[in-house]
């Protein structure tokens, strides 16, 4: 497929990129260079071939779905401007 400069003009637009009128001919050059490859993509036959996440076959480390405190309640508020009970105190916004 060609993409001729009216369109490239156009799809400059539609992308609110500016593109000088001496550029567009080198811009319809690489978006018909795009679709070609995409046209090309599309005769590869993918029949029974599962999509991939990855290149190469990988299963991340788990760790056990625990609730913990991280047990460093005090090093956090101690950055705190004002804490009480053990939390972050805030001033009132709402009356």
């Amino acid at each position: 497929m060609s993409i001729d400069i009216d369109t490239a003009r156009k799809v400059a637009k539609l992308a609110r990129i500016r593109v000088e009128e001496a550029d567009l001919p080198k811009l319809a050059q690489d978006l018909s260079g795009i679709l070609g490859f995409m046209e090309q993509l599309n005769e590869v036959d993918v029949t029974g071939i599962e999509p991939m996440t990855s290149v190469t076959p990988m299963r991340l480390k788990r760790r056990a779905d625990v609730v913990t405190d991280g047990n460093i309640q005090a090093a956090v508020l101690k950055n705190a401007p004002d804490a009480r009970e053990g939390f972050f105190a805030v001033p009132k916004v709402v009356e």
